[in-house]
C-alpha cells in the first residue's frame, strides 16, 4: 500500500464509521420489526450514502481546520494528513468531493424510490459535509456539532432509513433516533472535550470550549444517561424487548462516565472514545436481538 493511499485511509478516520453505520443498520432493523419488509437493495444504497457523507465529512474537517489553524502540534489526537504534509490541501478537497460524487450517485437510486422526499433529506446532509467545518455558518466553530450529530446522525438518518424501507414515518423511529443520536453525540464531545485547550486557542468554540470542563463533562453525562431514560418509553410504547435492549449496555456507559469523571482532559481520552465507539455498537448488537427475539 503506497503513502498516499495510507494517508487517504487516516484522513478519512475509518474509526468514526460505526456512527454511519449503526442508525442505517437499526433503521433497517426496526422497520424489519414494524413491518417485516427489508429490501435489501435499497439498504446498501442508504448504507453506501451515509458512509461515503461520513467520510467526505472527515475529509473536509481534516483540511478545513488545517485551513483556519486549528490543528496544532499541541494535538492530543490522532495525526492529522493536512496539517501534517502527508496530503496536500488540494488532494483532501478533491477526495471529499469524489466522495460526495460517490454518495450521490446512491442518492439517485433512492431518489428513484422514494422521490423527492429523499433530496430534502440528501442536499442538507451534502452541504453540511463541508458546512460543519467550513462556510460562513461552520457548525462545529459555534458550539454546534452535538446538535449536528443527535439530528444527522441520529433521528434523521434513523427516520431516513425506515422511511426509505418502509415510505413512511413510524413514531418508533423517532425514539430510536433519538437514542442513536445522543450515543453517537458522546464520541463528539469527548473529542472535543480532549481538544478543549488546543480548540480554544485557536477560536474554535465548541460546546466544550463555551462550557469549560466541568459543564462540558456534564453534557457528557447527559448524553449518557439520554438513552437509557428514553429506554422507559419503549416499556410505554409496548415493547419490552427493545426497552431491555436499551439498558443491558449500561454498565459500560457507566465505565465511561468514571473514568471521564476523574481525569482531565488528555491524550487518555482516546482510549474513552474508543470506548464509546464500542458503546454504540454494542447498543446496535442488543437492539437487533431484542427485535430478533
Amino acid at each position: 500500500m503506497n503513502s498516499t493511499l495510507k494517508s487517504c485511509i487516516l484522513a478519512a478516520r475509518p474509526k468514526t464509521l460505526p456512527a454511519a453505520i449503526v442508525p442505517v443498520w437499526l433503521g433497517c432493523v426496526l422497520a424489519w420489526k414494524l413491518e417485516g419488509q427489508f429490501d435489501i437493495w435499497l439498504a446498501i444504497c442508504t448504507l453506501m450514502g451515509a458512509v461515503w457523507i461520513q467520510i467526505a465529512t472527515n475529509f473536509f474537517n481534516d483540511a478545513i481546520d488545517n485551513d483556519k489553524g486549528a490543528d496544532t502540534e499541541k494535538r492530543l489526537g490522532p495525526v492529522r494528513a493536512t496539517a501534517s504534509g502527508l496530503l496536500t490541501r488540494g488532494q483532501v478537497y478533491g477526495a471529499a468531493l469524489t466522495c460526495l460524487l460517490i454518495a450521490g450517485v446512491f442518492g439517485w437510486f433512492l431518489f428513484e424510490a422514494r422521490g423527492w422526499t429523499m433530496v430534502a433529506i440528501g442536499l442538507p446532509s451534502l452541504y453540511l459535509c463541508y458546512g460543519y467545518t467550513g462556510g460562513p455558518v461552520p457548525l462545529a466553530y459555534r458550539g454546534l456539532g452535538e446538535l449536528f450529530v443527535i439530528l444527522f446522525f441520529g433521528v434523521i438518518a434513523v427516520m431516513g432509513t425506515i422511511f426509505v424501507q418502509l415510505g413512511s414515518w413510524p413514531e418508533e423511529g423517532l425514539l430510536l433516533g433519538l437514542q442513536v443520536g445522543l450515543l453517537s453525540a458522546v464520541l463528539i464531545s469527548i473529542n472535543n472535550l480532549r481538544d478543549c485547550e488546543e480548540d480554544a486557542g485557536n477560536s474554535k468554540n465548541t460546546l466544550a470550549v463555551k462550557l469549560g470542563e466541568r459543564w462540558a463533562k456534564r453534557v457528557i453525562l447527559w448524553e449518557l444517561v439520554g438513552p437509557f431514560a428514553l429506554s422507559l418509553l419503549w416499556f410505554v410504547m409496548g415493547y419490552p424487548n427493545l426497552a431491555a435492549g436499551s439498558l443491558i449496555y449500561m454498565p459500560l456507559g457507566i465505565v465511561i462516565w468514571r473514568a471521564i469523571k476523574h481525569e482531565a482532559p488528555s491524550a487518555k481520552y482516546n482510549k474513552f472514545l474508543a470506548l464509546s465507539g464500542v458503546q454504540l455498537l454494542l447498543f446496535a448488537v442488543f437492539i437487533t436481538l431484542a427485535c430478533v427475539i
